[in-house]
């Protein structure tokens, strides 16, 4: 009893309503308005895989799993068992509804990692044969067809052409007496066919009158001439009938030859229309799948009678003051290991619902148009048995109690519970709850003896994996008793239920979790500011009740909300109440700042994937073009060697002679000049930085701006001063503030033979070295604008100034603008010697190699 009343104060009906209409079928309706809590562990592990298995299938198909066509013929079935006709609508519902189950079968069949809808459809029978013998003899309207049997296509055959004949008759006689004839009509009166005839002239027409209209100014006769098509007619009725209930007959004997089977089908399509309901339902939630742990057996003894706080001995009591003393301590110890290994156990026995809705709630938001629903937070530790929620009244509490019983009631049913994941939660063999008035007049039943005696049912009910929800615990009656009892009742519970949560006002029941390690305190939050609730469920610290605050807010008369105010005075609970209040303060300022860390280690993670993302697409790239260049390089090579084989064996053929010889080394320098980069002679170049006394320069050594007081050209020196102090420096440490280096007069070295070097040998340029095309003095301007195209370049040359040599710029041929832009750049560009369009085989024009000085 205690555990329908129970399912009754969470509004577990309200639920099942709202779940039934996510069923397809009026079967699967049926049984969610009428879902039952499992009472085994294993039963609930079964419906949840359900559940999951066609949450799966349903997200990954297309198109939703079908119901269409499968009906409940149920009634149908028993009167077939029962020696009856089934007719031929129920025959076709029978029909569809075995191929319904079919393609259901067929969409369970084709996916994969379904272990459970595989093995309850796996000895299905849908006996396709009935339903084809069932749709051969019945058509679409549920009428037994001509193509049923011989006997009733010959029958009907004969109908029709009397039928005609009938038609003909009467037609004929509606033609010659058409003053006669009230309306130009062929009906029917009890099977038979007349024809409407004025009252005054119903002699013009001889016949039988069958019947009357309401004014009796027609009446409805049937001919003479047709009397007899009439009566064969009739007989050839009976005779139809006959053999339609013979074929009807026929088809329901097959139905009843497999009623078992048909029955087993359908609790099948129940069971996946329900296992349906249940997936539609979690998904509408934004549910998450349950998580179970069992407690161990350690852990589900219940104490020995023995064990008690009170120490008092139960049962006989064994002779021996010594043994009865060694079987205490071995108790004790027994105990004492049984905690120990609860604790060990604690890992994997926790509450754990983050953002929790109540169900009920989400419903009346999204189509009652309900305020938005606030989620709480549910985090219990496998050692705390009781829980005391504290807080203003109209704040929550008992919404909380709902919450938490409704979400193990849907995790036990099979159902997603509406909270973030993981969703974890231990087995609860029992939900009971005692929320509301148990005020009865008819039973002279008090607020208190009410509470009282569902308290006591529950305590008779319940075992050590139950759950228990109170609300306002011990209230009703003398605050000191009431307290005081609420506390007796708690520590009871807390020895014999696997979790109480509890809703009070209570004082003494704040302080119980300072006392005892298996309490622990909840709050409802308010808001000082609003004076108003949030309805958030705060851990740890006990609520204040705020009566004065709550009163004020419905509307209660200011003077005695005042007048109760100076009543109240300064007392030690106010200093308590400050206390919390400073407390939530604090707590909600950490959680601000909590959100907000998270919001910046999100912002971040995601800046850091960008920048991840980005530096390896440019590697990617430069990986391509480095490829393409060596591919380019290689080919160059290649060719270059057979032009130059070629040029060999022309030379080696025959005789050579010198005239052979000028012109194979003519050749090999065409090649040559093809395949290497050809450099022009540098201009001359500008003279470098001279310092002078008074200059400021800059000694990168030191990191210090310095005064120039005298240069000696001789020693390449220079004496500074920064600050006060002065020191001597060459050179080649100094630089000017715009970053020039100073010019260095260079010795002549003896050449071979002790003979200086010649002026003409001074001024040559040393011969360059070959440019190799890498990724590195390698840019790409296609698709570029000029302007941009002269940002990177100038940022190109700048990378390249300190490595020399040249630089290849791809800006393709297009139009040409590109590549005159980059032209006019490079012919202004101070540190650009000359430039020229490369090889034909290196780009031609669509390509420019630039040479720095």
């Amino acid at each position: 009893m205690i555990q329908s009343e129970t399912l009754e104060l969470l509004e577990w009906p309200r639920l099942c309503e709202h779940l039934a209409t996510f069923a397809a079928t009026k079967l699967g309706a049926v049984a969610a308005r009428s879902l039952q809590i499992p009472e085994t562990f294993e039963e609930t592990q079964q419906l949840l895989a359900q559940t999951k298995e066609v949450y799966q299938i349903e997200t990954n198909l297309t198109a939703e799993l079908s119901f269409e066509g499968i009906h409940d013929f149920g009634d149908s079935l028993e009167r077939a068992t029962l020696h009856g006709i089934v007719s031929g609508e129920e025959l076709l519902a029978i029909a569809t509804t075995l191929a319904g189950v079919r393609s259901l079968r067929r969409v369970i069949d084709s996916q994969p990692e379904v272990p459970t809808l595989h093995a309850l459809v796996a000895d299905l029978r849908t006996y396709p044969e009935i339903e084809k013998e069932i749709h051969h003899c019945i058509d679409e309207r549920g009428k037994v067809a001509d193509r049923a049997s011989p006997k009733l296509a010959e029958i009907r055959h004969k109908m029709r052409s009397l039928r005609d004949r009938v038609y003909q008759i009467l037609q004929g006689i509606l033609q010659k007496q058409g003053n006669a004839i009230q309306q130009q009509l062929i009906t029917q009166r009890g099977d038979r066919f007349v024809i409407p005839v004025k009252a005054p002239q119903k002699d013009a027409i001889p016949g039988i009158v069958h019947d009357a209209s309401t004014t009796g100014a027609t009446l409805y006769i049937e001919p003479n001439a047709i009397v007899g098509f009439n009566n064969q007619l009739r007989v050839l009725l009976r005779q139809e009938k006959t053999e339609e209930e013979t074929i009807l007959r026929a088809l329901t004997a097959g139905v009843a030859a497999v009623a078992e089977d048909l029955e087993r089908l359908l609790a099948i399509a129940t069971i996946l229309d329900l296992a349906v309901a249940r997936s539609r339902y979690s998904f509408w939630l934004g549910g998450n799948a349950p998580q179970f742990w069992q407690r161990s057996t350690e852990q589900t003894e219940e104490p020995a009678e023995g064990e008690e706080e009170s120490g008092e001995k139960s049962g006989e009591e064994e002779p021996g003051e010594k043994d009865s003393l060694e079987r205490t301590q071995e108790g004790a110890g027994e105990k004492n290991r049984k905690k120990e290994a609860n604790k060990n156990n604690s890992s994997n026995s926790r509450i754990t619902l983050r953002q929790l809705r109540h169900p009920l709630l989400v419903w009346q938001q999204q189509h009652e148009q309900g305020p938005v629903v606030v989620p709480i937070d549910l985090g219990i530790q496998p050692h705390i048995k009781i829980v005391a929620i504290t807080g203003p009244n109209t704040g929550g509490k008992t919404v909380a109690l709902k919450t938490l019983g409704l979400a193990v009631l849907m995790a036990k049913a099979g159902l997603f519970v509406p909270a973030r994941e993981p969703v974890e939660l231990p087995w609860f063999d029992l939900v009971l709850a005692d929320i509301g008035d148990e005020q009865s007049l008819e039973q002279s039943l008090s607020t208190f003896s009410g509470h009282i005696r569902r308290i006591g049912r529950i305590l008779d009910a319940m075992t050590l994996d139950s759950l228990v929800l109170l609300d306002e615990v011990g209230a009703g009656t003398d605050p000191t008793e009431g307290s005081a009892l609420a506390i007796a009742l708690l520590q009871h519970l807390a020895a014999r239920a696997g979790l109480t949560m509890a809703t009070t006002h209570y004082g003494e029941l704040k302080a119980l979790k300072y006392q005892d390690d298996r309490f622990e305190n909840a709050a409802v939050e308010f808001d000082d500011a609003s004076l108003s609730p949030t309805y958030r469920l705060l851990w740890g610290i006990p609520g204040r009740s705020n009566a004065l605050a709550i009163a004020s807010r419905l509307g209660l008369k200011p003077e005695i909300i005042e007048e109760a105010r100076t009543r109240v005075g300064p007392t030690g609970s106010e200093d308590i109440n400050r206390t919390i209040a400073a407390l939530e303060m604090q707590r909600r300022q950490q959680e601000i700042k909590a959100e907000e860390a998270a919001k910046l280690l999100q912002s971040t993670e995601e800046l850091n994937r960008e920048v991840s993302k980005a530096a390896e697409s440019l590697e990617q790239r430069e990986r391509l073009l480095r490829l393409q260049q060596e591919r380019a390089v290689q080919e160059a090579i290649a060719e270059a060697k057979a032009e130059i084989a070629r040029a060999i064996r022309q030379l080696q053929s025959g005789n050579p002679t010198g005239k052979d010889a000028a012109e194979a080394t003519k050749k090999i320098n065409a090649i040559a000049k093809e395949y290497l980069p050809s450099y022009s002679r540098p201009p001359k170049p500008k003279p470098g930085y001279r310092p002078k006394e008074g200059d400021r320069v800059r000694i990168p050594s030191l990191g210090q701006t310095a005064e120039v007081l005298e240069v000696v050209e001789e020693n390449a020196e220079v004496t500074v001063r920064f600050g006060l102090m002065k020191m001597t420096v060459s050179l080649a440490e100094i630089e000017s503030l715009d970053g020039l280096k100073p010019e260095q007069a260079v010795k002549s070295k003896p050449l071979a033979g002790g003979r200086k070097e010649t002026q003409a040998e001074k001024a040559a340029p040393a011969a360059p070295p070959p440019t190799v095309r890498t990724s590195r003095n390698t840019l790409d301007l296609r698709g570029k604008r000029v302007a941009d195209g002269e940002i990177e370049l100038e940022q190109a040359i700048a990378t390249q100034i300190p490595t020399g040599g040249a630089l290849w710029i791809i800006h393709g041929k297009g139009t040409g603008k590109l590549r005159e832009g980059v032209s006019a750049f490079l012919a202004q560009h101070p540190h650009i010697s000359h430039y020229e369009l490369a090889k034909s085989q290196d780009g031609g024009s669509g390509v420019t190699i630039a040479y720095l000085k």
